[in-house]
């Protein structure tokens, strides 16, 4: 049994993952912004966990597709806010109860190495959470395991304004060599693996979940 804490796992990806781990007899702590918790506050009041946790599982995102002429500085800085910054304000606030083989699983995009028009904000964002991987994972070993799961246009709640217009979704899928789109759980089934001792050997990745986009 481990201990997980996931933020954001009221809907989408993060609460097909809760389900899932709690299923496998997991212990499951999480938050988000309709719990009262803001990470893209200065200082979020982030809930006092006693305990050692075995894994963090960070979910939040933004899709915020306009061409560059469109965006302002503010919406770089939220895509940050939620998609990096926020992930580092749980990490440094829970690392010191994190124990020993831990595993850190964060959310990039296949946008962050893809020329997708329209995605210039949250590529940066999501590449920042990649270059954190990389760099974070030389610094916690062998103590702590950290990954990125980067994946396609996948069916959630966030993603409604661009899979519920059929026309838009078909030529999305035609895109997907699989021939459709993700699913919140072939996320949260890659998530669940990366939080299991059977990924013991795997850190620093950022691993594509794309139908081969």
């Amino acid at each position: 049994m481990k201990r997980i804490l996931i933020v954001g796992a009221s809907s989408g990806i993060g609460k097909v993952l809760k389900a899932l781990l709690e299923e496998k007899g997991d212990v499951v702590i999480s938050f988000c912004r309709q719990t009262g918790v803001d990470v893209t506050l200065k200082e979020p009041l982030f809930p006092l966990i006693e305990g050692p946790l075995d894994g963090i599982v960070y979910c939040p995102g933004t899709i915020n597709l306009k061409p560059f002429s469109s965006l302002t500085l503010d919406d770089f800085q939220k895509d940050l806010e939620v998609n990096f910054l926020g992930a580092i304000k749980v990490i440094q606030n829970y690392l010191k109860i994190v124990s020993q083989g831990a595993s850190i699983v964060l959310f990039s995009s296949v946008a962050a190495r893809k020329g997708f028009i329209y995605h210039s904000s949250i590529a940066s964002a999501k590449g920042a959470v990649e270059g954190f991987v990389h760099s974070f994972a030389q610094e916690m070993a062998p103590k702590i395991r950290i990954n990125a799961i980067a994946p396609s246009l996948t069916e959630t709640p966030l993603s409604t304004f661009l899979t519920s217009d059929p026309k838009k979704k078909e030529i999305s899928i035609k895109k997907h060599p699989l021939g459709r789109l993700g699913t919140p759980e072939d996320m949260a089934n890659m998530a669940q693996y990366l939080l299991s001792d059977k990924a013991s050997f795997i850190t620093g990745q950022v691993i594509g979940v794309d139908g081969g986009v």
